[in-house]
């Protein structure tokens, strides 16, 4: 099975990909791209998006605190919790 088929341009610049072709890769509406310019020319292929994590400060101060390994590296922790603003005894952790 030959996996080119031919397409054309459109307004704006739309590509439309084969039916055949989105099928064998799992493209479906909205699925993101990645467009990379090669020696060939335009390589598409699907992208993978990772969902993003924000923590909030309180979290990022039980990260700082769980992961001191001693205790001059909980101290170097506690430091910098108090430089974010926090209080190191309000935040729930496990002292080394």
């Amino acid at each position: 099975m030959s996996k080119m088929e031919t397409t054309r341009v459109g307004k704006r610049g739309t590509v439309v990909i084969p039916a055949r072709l989105r099928q064998l890769y799992g493209i479906e509406d909205g699925s993101m791209m990645v467009a990379e310019a090669t020696e060939d020319g335009i390589l598409l292929r699907p992208a993978a998006v990772v969902p993003v994590e924000s923590y909030t400060s309180e979290r990022v101060a039980e990260f700082l605190l769980n992961s001191a390994v001693d205790e001059a590296d909980y101290e170097q922790a506690v430091r910098k919790v108090r430089e974010m603003g926090l209080d190191p005894d309000e935040i729930d952790h496990i002292r080394p």
